[in-house]
């Protein structure tokens, strides 16, 4: 349903991660939840591909600083009661696979504040307040206004192809999804990277199947725009605590500057048209049995890859600092439909069903976001 005359919002982002495997899917998060917050975009949905439940912790406790307190007498996500009492849905892999706990997640999670409570809060304490990362995206995705959506995916492929398998997902992807924007991967070609040799098997099937363009990510863009350690020393002050201060300084030690092929592609999503990027010629990636991409010329290929301007750099890497160091914008919550779309920032649909439960689709009344 097309909205009945109601004006399109800005770009909906799905963001599906390893989250808590480096600093980048953490850096990355930040920057879509901060753009968000500015009406720049809206961060419709949350998955991980990592099975571990610290990493729905994470993603709660960043999405609920950067939403900011709730305003007076309001139910904001930072800090006030989820919708419907449940916690504000993550998608998460139950596949045992990268399961283990990391210094980066037990940096934010563990984190007192003065009166001895979690610095950063989450309500997610089993697995069954998550939900499946391809049903939390597939609903989401219903939801929106036809080509209002772009997939940013930053590790391992396979929640991806997850949403691919679910039955009738495809089309439904065409007809909302723009396109998706893949931090994997090395262009044109290249060593293997660490989020393509996680899940070969399902690298090989996104690239070969996903129905849309895709934007892909290589990590010479993350090595040519680095989130700089000087912004952790400096841009942060204005908070006594902060959840990306606390995970980088856990994830290295200082000063490193911290390779981001997800943040180029967190800023390629929220601003396309912008001219941060340069853009390869259309074409197809393949990606070899040993996990290498490789990116074949052609006219008619969905296919291209992001080149890091030299001549944009500087504000690039600006850019990145002032929205991952920004002050919360406090949110109002809105109640829409079954949850709408408040303040969280996750997708309300996602939460329908429970695990191993095929949630059902929004119901007919429901506008498109």
């Amino acid at each position: 349903m097309q909205g009945r005359g109601n004006v399109k919002p800005p770009t909906g982002i799905t963001f599906d991660s390893d989250l808590g495997n480096n600093i980048d899917g953490f850096l990355t998060l930040a920057l879509l939840q901060s753009a968000s917050g500015k009406g720049d975009a809206r961060v419709i949905s949350v998955s991980i591909s990592k099975a571990c439940l610290k990493s729905a912790q994470v993603a709660e406790a960043i999405t609920k600083f950067y939403a900011g307190p709730p305003p007076a007498g309001g139910r904001g996500f930072g800090g006030g009661s989820p919708v419907g009492g449940n916690p504000e849905m993550v998608g998460l892999a139950d596949n045992g696979k990268w399961s283990n706990a990391t210094p980066i997640m037990d940096a934010v999670l563990s984190k007192k504040g003065a009166d001895g409570k979690p610095a950063y809060p989450w309500l997610i304490n089993s697995l069954l307040d998550t939900a499946d990362p391809g049903l939390t995206m597939r609903n989401i995705l219903l939801a929106q206004f036809d080509e209002n959506a772009v997939a940013v995916v930053d590790g391992p492929c396979t929640d991806m192809v997850g949403l691919m398998e679910l039955y009738g997902a495809r089309p439904q992807i065409t007809a909302k999804v723009k396109y998706l924007v893949a931090a994997v991967g090395a262009y044109p070609g290249g060593p293997a990277e660490a989020g393509i040799k996680s899940d070969i098997a399902s690298a090989k099937k996104m690239f070969a199947e996903w129905p849309t363009p895709i934007i892909a990510v290589g990590r010479e863009v993350g090595e040519a725009l680095p989130y700089p350690a000087a912004s952790i020393e400096k841009d942060f002050a204005w908070a006594p605590s902060h959840p990306i201060v606390d995970a980088y300084r856990a994830f290295k030690t200082m000063p490193y500057d911290a390779p981001s092929p997800g943040l180029a592609a967190a800023l390629y999503a929220v601003h396309p048209d912008d001219g941060y990027f340069k853009l390869s010629e259309p074409g197809t990636i393949t990606v070899l049995d040993d996990g290498q991409t490789k990116f074949t010329p052609g006219a008619g290929g969905k296919h291209r890859y992001l080149i890091a301007d030299a001549a944009q750099k500087e504000k690039v890497i600006q850019l990145y600092t002032e929205l991952i160091s920004a002050k919360p914008v406090p949110k109002v919550f809105n109640a829409r439909g079954r949850g709408g779309r408040g303040a969280s920032g996750f997708g309300a649909f996602g939460a329908s069903g429970g695990r191993g439960v095929l949630p059902p689709a929004p119901p007919e009344n429901v506008v498109p976001q």
